[in-house]
C-alpha cells in the first residue's frame, strides 16, 4: 500500500501500480525520473535508483529496490541513494528486498532486467541530449557470463586480452568480437548478442560484424584488420590477466545488533535462530563474501537509514571488496539465502489475505440476499494436450514388466509400480509422455526396476519421449486425464510385494470391507482411491464409498459441490453397476456406518485451500562428485535454454529437468537424478516441493506445450542445429539457420498465469480430456440420493456431457478415428470401438438383450462399418465431422429413435432445439391398422416447444466486479471470481459467462 508522508521525497507518488521498471537518477541532489528509451543507459558519475514491480496473480505485488553506484560517483549521491531506497520502501509498506549495486559487480538479477547487458557510459547523467561527436571513439569491452553479461570497458591496448574472456572491438565501420580459446561457447554466445545490440543501438544497424578465433590468424581477411588497430599481430601471453577470481560460499555467519547511534554490538552465540531478531530493531548479518542488513517492523525510517549507514562504514573500515554483496530486508521478506543460515527457521503460515477479502466481500453480497456462488477452478485452465490417443500401461514385477489389457490398466495398486506411455498427436507429428507410476507400498527394488525399464522405452524412441517420475498421491492432473476413470487399490500384485506383506494381506481379505475416496473434475477426470478403513480417513471436502459384502454406502462431505456429487455417482457405477447405494450425508450417518469403519472419531472439516504458487524459477544445474549446484537464471527467457546447459524450471509444485543436445548428460535416468537431487535440496526452503513432487525430463527439440508455455516461445529456435554459438552467429548475419523439423507450441500461454495451479483432484494443473481407453458407463441412479421432485429420471444429469467431436484442430476425436495400433515396443494393441462391435438389435435401448459394457451416450460407434453406412448413408469419419445437431438429427430420423438419448449443450447466442429428447410412447395394440396421419416435418422431427425468448444478458453492461466478486444486475447475481487472470472473452470473463449464462438460458 502506498504510504505518503513528510518524510518521503515526492517524487514517489503512485509508484509501484503498474508492473515493470521505474528507474530515477540522482541530480544535483534531486531525484530525476529516467524516460524508458534510456533504461540500461547508466553513467559512471551518478548514482542510480530502479524499482521493479511483479504483479502476482494472487496477494500484493513484490518490489525489488535496487540503488546502483557508479565508480565516480561522489559519496553525497551515495548516500542519498541508498537513503532514497528506504524512503521509497517505506513509501511502499515497507514490503520490499533491496540491493546496493556497485558498477561493474552488479547483482545477476539486476543485470537480467536489461537484455542483454548494460554498457555504463563515462561522465554525468544530464536531461538535455549531448552533441554527437565528429570522430566515432573506438572502444574495447570485455564481457564475462553465460547468462547475465556483464561489460567492462578495457583500455584499448593489445595488453588488455586473455585467452579466458571474450572481448568486443567497436570501431566505425565493423563490430569485431575475439573470443579467447579458453572462453566457453555460452560466454561467445552472449557476447554476440552484446554485438548485436552494439549494431542496432549505436550503429543503426548498418555496419559490418566479424569473429576473430585466437590464435587463428592465417587466410583470415577480418583477424588481419583486426590487429591492424592494435598495431599489429602479437602473441598474447599465456598468463591471463584476467582477474576473474571466485569466491567460496562461507558457512561462518557473524550476527550483530545496531543501535540507534549506529554501533555494532556482537552476539555472543556460535549458533543462529530466528527468536534472537527482535522486532524493534536492526541486525547486520556478517557473510564476508555477503552482508545482509535485517531491520524489524516496528523500527523507524531513521533508525533503519542509520543502520544501513553502519554497514557500509563497517564494510570500508574492514577493506571489504566492491563485489561484497550488501542486501537490506524487511521482518517477513527474508530470502532463502538469508534463512539458510539460521539453524531453524519455522515455516509460517502465508498470509490468505486474498481468500480473507474475498470471503468478506462474499459474505456482505449474501446479507443483501444475493445468491453467491464460487467458480469453478477449471474454466480458464489451457489444455495442453488432447488425452484422446493411444494409451499403454506396464506393471513391474521384478524383472518381468507385463502389459496390462485395457479393462485392467484403469486399476492400479498401491504396491507396485508402473509404466505409462501415453502416445498423441502434436503439430502433426506423434509425441510421447512417459509416466514412472511409484505406489506409495511398493518395494525400493521395483522402483529401480521402473527407471531403469522406462529408460529402456525411451531409447527405443530415440529419447524423444518427455519422461516423468511420479509419486501416488502427487499425480498431476494431465495424468489423470490420460485414464479418465481410474482406480487406485491398496495392496499389490508383484512377487515382492508379495513375499513381504503377505500376512498383512491375508487378514485384510478377511475383513473384505474397503474405503475409497472419490476426486476429480469432471466425468472425464476422476479418480477412486481406496484408503484406510477407519473414520480418520474421511475429509468433509470429499465424497466417499463405503462397501463390503452386505451393503455400499456413499458419504457426502458438507464441503462438496453438485459436481462432486456427479463424480461420485459415476465412480460408483464405474466400480460396481449392479449394486445400489445407501446414501449419506455427513452428519446423519447410521451406526452401521460407523462401525464398519471401527468406530466414529475426529476427521478434518476445514475446507481444503490452494497454497499460493509464484511464478516459475529457472537454474542453471552442474553435479559434481555427488554434489549438486545450481545457481538462478532471473527474469529468463527461451534463449536461457542453451543447448551446452542442463537447466532446471522449479514449477513449485513440479520440477522440469531440460536437456540440451550438447550438454554432458546423454540419459534421461541421469537427469532425472539431478531432478531428485533438487527437490531433496529444496534450494528455496518455501515447503511447496517436496521429495515426492513430480519431475519431467524434457529434451530439447521436443518440449511438451505444457513446458512451452512458460516462455515465449518459438519453435524455430528450439530446432536449430550447431552449438549456441554457430546458432547465434548465423542469425546476427541474416541466415537462415539450419532447423532439424517443425515443431513447438501453437500457441503461446495466457501468461505465467496458469502455471502449476492445485484442483479437487490433488493435482499440480488442471487440464482435462478424455481418454480413448475406457468408455463412461454410468446408468440412472434414482435411489438413495436426495433429488428434486422431476420426474425425469437422473440419467438426464448422468448424460449430461456426452463425449464431442473435437474440431478446434479441424479433426475428430471420436474412438472410431484413434490409430487401431500402436506398434512401438513390438505390442499391437487394439483400441477402437469396433473391436466392441454389435448389432443395430443389441444397441437398441429396449433390446430384449441390452449391451451393457458400452459407452450409453455413443450407441451407434459400436455398430459395423459395414451396419454403420447401411443406416446413416456416410463413413464413421464423415459422421464425427458434422457438427453435434446434425449428428443428433441422423440420429433422430433412423427407424427406431430409441438407438440414442440426445443431449445438446446451451449458448448465450441462441436458443437450442431441446436439452433431452425423449423415446415416443408405445402405442397401444389396436385390431385394425391405424393411420397416421402425415405430419409437416417440423412436427415429425419432435420440434420442441416454442420457449418465450429470452435475450441474452448484455454481460459487458450488467457485469460489476469488486474485490474478487462479479455481480450480475440482470439476474441479480453474485460469484466469487477466484480464477485470478482469467482472459476477457469479447470483453467479459471467461468463467462469468460459464456461470451467468447458466442463469439465463431456458430452464427444461
Amino acid at each position: 500500500m502506498f504510504r505518503l508522508s513528510k518524510d518521503i521525497d515526492s517524487a514517489f507518488q503512485g509508484v509501484g501500480t503498474k508492473g515493470g521498471l521505474e528507474v530515477w537518477c540522482i541530480h544535483n541532489n534531486q531525484l530525476i525520473s529516467i524516460p524508458k528509451s534510456s533504461f540500461g543507459r547508466f553513467h559512471s558519475g551518478n548514482a542510480y535508483l530502479l524499482l521493479s514491480t511483479a504483479l502476482r496473480k494472487i496477494g500484493s505485488p513484490q518490489y525489488d529496490i535496487h540503488y546502483w553506484l557508479g565508480h565516480d560517483a561522489t559519496e553525497v549521491d551515495s548516500v542519498l541513494a541508498s537513503d532514497k531506497a528506504l524512503e521509497l520502501d517505506a513509501a511502499l509498506g515497507c514490503c520490499t528486498v533491496q540491493y546496493r549495486e556497485v558498477q561493474g559487480q552488479e547483482t545477476e538479477k539486476f543485470l537480467s532486467y536489461f537484455k542483454p547487458c548494460i554498457i555504463p557510459l563515462e561522465g554525468k547523467y544530464s536531461p538535455q541530449n549531448g552533441l554527437a561527436e565528429e570522430t566515432y571513439p573506438v572502444t574495447l569491452l570485455m564481457c564475462k557470463g553465460d547468462h547475465a553479461v556483464r561489460v567492462k570497458e578495457v583500455p584499448f591496448l593489445r595488453s588488455s586480452l586473455n585467452h579466458d574472456d571474450v572481448f568486443v572491438l567497436d570501431t566505425a565501420s565493423k563490430v569485431f568480437l575475439f573470443a579467447g580459446c579458453n572462453s566457453s561457447t555460452q560466454e561467445k554466445a552472449k557476447a554476440l548478442e552484446v554485438v548485436e545490440y552494439i549494431k542496432d543501438n549505436k550503429h543503426a544497424g548498418r555496419c559490418q560484424v566479424a569473429t576473430i578465433e585466437d590464435g587463428k590468424f592465417l587466410g583470415d581477411a577480418d583477424a588481419g584488420e583486426f590487429w591492424t588497430f592494435f598495431g599489429g599481430y602479437a602473441p598474447i601471453p599465456k598468463c591471463s590477466s584476467s582477474t576473474n577470481q571466485e569466491q567460496t560460499p562461507t558457512t561462518c555467519a557473524k550476527l550483530l545488533w545496531i543501535d540507534t547511534r549506529g554501533n555494532l554490538h556482537p552476539t555472543e552465540t556460535s549458533s543462529l535462530n530466528k527468536d534472537m531478531l527482535e522486532k524493534d530493531k536492526c541486525y547486520m548479518l556478517d557473510c564476508d563474501s555477503e552482508v545482509f542488513v535485517w531491520m524489524g517492523r516496528n523500527t523507524s525510517l531513521t533508525e533503519r537509514k542509520t543502520s544501513i549507514s553502519s554497514s557500509e562504514e563497517f564494510l570500508r573500515k574492514e577493506g571489504r571488496s566492491t563485489s561484497t554483496s550488501l542486501v537490506l530486508l524487511t521482518e517477513g521478506l527474508e530470502n532463502a539465502r538469508f534463512r539458510s543460515f539460521f539453524d531453524e527457521w519455522p515455516q509460517t503460515a502465508e498470509s490468505s489475505l486474498y481468500n480473507e477479502g474475498r470471503e468478506k466481500v462474499a459474505a456482505m453480497f449474501k446479507r443483501k440476499g444475493y445468491d453467491v456462488e464460487e467458480f469453478s477452478d477449471e474454466e480458464d485452465e489451457p489444455l495442453y494436450t488432447n488425452c484422446r490417443d493411444a494409451l499403454k500401461v506396464w506393471r513391474v514385477d521384478g524383472g518381468d514388466v507385463s502389459l496390462l489389457s485395457i479393462h485392467d490398466q484403469a486399476k492400479l495398486f498401491s504396491g507396485d509400480c508402473y509404466i505409462v506411455q501415453y502416445k498423441y498427436t502434436y503439430n502433426e507429428r506423434n509425441e510421447y509422455l512417459l509416466y514412472v507410476w511409484i505406489g506409495c507400498e511398493s518395494m525400493e527394488e521395483d522402483r529401480a526396476d521402473a527407471i531403469s525399464n522406462a529408460s529402456a522405452i525411451v531409447s527405443s524412441t530415440k529419447g524423444e519421449s518427455v519422461m516423468c517420475h511420479i509419486h501416488q498421491g502427487n499425480e498431476p492432473a494431465r495424468f489423470y486425464s490420460m485414464f479418465q476413470s481410474l482406480v487406485v487399490f491398496k495392496g499389490g500384485l508383484s512377487k515382492r510385494y508379495k513375499t513381504t506383506f503377505l500376512v498383512e494381506n491375508a487378514n485384510e481379505c478377511e475383513s473384505k470391507a474397503s474405503l475409497f475416496r472419490v476426486q476429480g473434475t469432471s466425468s472425464r477426470s476422476m479418480q477412486a482411491i481406496q484408503v484406510d478403513l477407519a473414520a480418520t480417513s474421511l475429509n468433509s471436502s470429499y465424497c466417499y464409498i463405503l462397501q463390503n459384502e452386505a451393503s455400499v454406502f456413499t458419504w457426502i462431505g458438507k464441503l462438496t459441490s453438485e459436481s462432486d456429487h456427479d463424480v461420485l455417482d459415476r465412480m460408483l457405477y464405474f466400480l460396481d453397476p449392479s449394486r445400489q447405494p445407501m446414501s449419506t450425508r455427513e452428519g446423519s450417518e447410521p451406526d452401521t456406518f460407523w462401525d464398519l469403519l471401527g468406530g466414529k472419531t475426529e476427521y478434518p472439516k476445514e475446507k481444503e485451500t490452494r497454497k499460493q504458487v509464484e511464478e516459475p524459477r529457472l537454474f542453471t544445474c552442474s553435479c559434481n562428485s555427488d554434489v549438486l549446484k545450481a545457481k538462478e537464471v532471473y527474469n529468463f527467457v527461451q534463449d536461457d535454454l542453451t543447448t551446452e546447459d542442463v537447466l532446471l524450471l522449479d514449477c513449485q509444485t513440479e520440477v522440469y529437468v531440460w536437456i540440451g543436445l550438447n550438454s554432458n548428460i546423454k540419459s534421461k535416468q541421469q537427469a532425472l537424478t539431478l531432478g531428485l537431487k533438487f527437490l531433496e535440496m529444496d534450494i528455496l526452503e518455501e515447503g511447496l516441493l517436496t521429495v515426492r513432487s513430480p519431475v519431467y525430463v524434457v529434451t530439447e527439440g521436443h518440449e511438451p506445450p505444457f513446458f512451452t508455455r512458460f516462455f515465449d516461445w518459438v519453435p524455430e529456435k528450439a530446432n536449430m542445429h550447431g552449438n549456441s554459438f554457430e546458432r547465434k552467429l548465423a542469425s546476427l548475419k541474416g541466415k537462415d539457420p539450419v532447423t532439424k523439423r517443425s515443431s513447438g507450441s501453437p500457441w503461446r500461454s495466457d501468461s505465467k498465469e496458469n502455471a502449476s495451479r492445485g484442483s479437487r483432484s490433488r493435482s499440480n494443473g488442471s487440464e482435462r480430456g478424455v481418454s480413448s481407453c475406457s468408455s463412461e458407463r454410468f446408468p440412472s441412479y434414482s435411489q438413495g440420493r436426495e433429488s428434486n421432485s422431476d420426474s425425469t429420471p437422473l440419467v438426464k444429469k448422468l448424460f449430461s456431457e456426452s463425449l464431442s467431436v473435437d474440431t478446434n484442430n479441424g479433426s475428430t476425436s471420436s474412438n472410431s478415428d484413434i490409430s487401431k495400433e500402436n506398434s512401438l515396443g513390438g505390442i499391437k494393441v487394439d483400441l477402437s470401438l469396433e473391436s466392441l462391435a454389435y448389432s443395430y438389435e443389441q444397441l437398441r435401448v429396449d433390446s430384449p438383450k441390452p449391451v451393457t459394457d458400452i459407452d450409453a451416450t455413443r450407441r451407434e460407434a459400436y455398430l459395423t462399418e459395414k451396419e454403420f453406412e447401411e443406416r446413416f448413408e456416410m463413413t464413421k469419419p464423415k459422421f464425427y465431422a458434422l457438427p453435434k445437431w446434425k449428428q443428433n438429427n441422423l440420429k433422430i430420423d433412423l427407424p427406431d429413435i430409441k438407438l440414442m438419448l440426445v443431449s445438446y449443450k446451451t449458448n448465450t447466442t441462441a436458443q437450442p432445439p431441446m436439452k433431452l429428447i425423449t423415446p415416443l410412447p408405445t402405442l397401444p395394440p389396436a385390431k385394425a391398422p391405424i393411420k397416421i396421419p402425415t405430419l409437416p416435418p417440423a412436427i415429425a422431427t419432435i420440434k420442441p416447444p416454442v420457449l418465450p425468448p429470452v435475450s441474452p444478458p448484455k454481460f459487458n453492461r450488467t457485469l460489476v466486479a469488486m474485490r474478487g466478486v462479479v455481480f450480475c444486475k440482470a439476474c441479480k447475481y453474485a460469484g466469487v471470481n477466484n480464477l485470478e487472470g482469467a482472459k476477457p472473452v469479447k470483453g467479459i470473463y471467461r468463467a462469468v459467462l460459464t456461470i451467468i449464462q447458466k442463469r439465463h438460458e431456458p430452464q427444461m
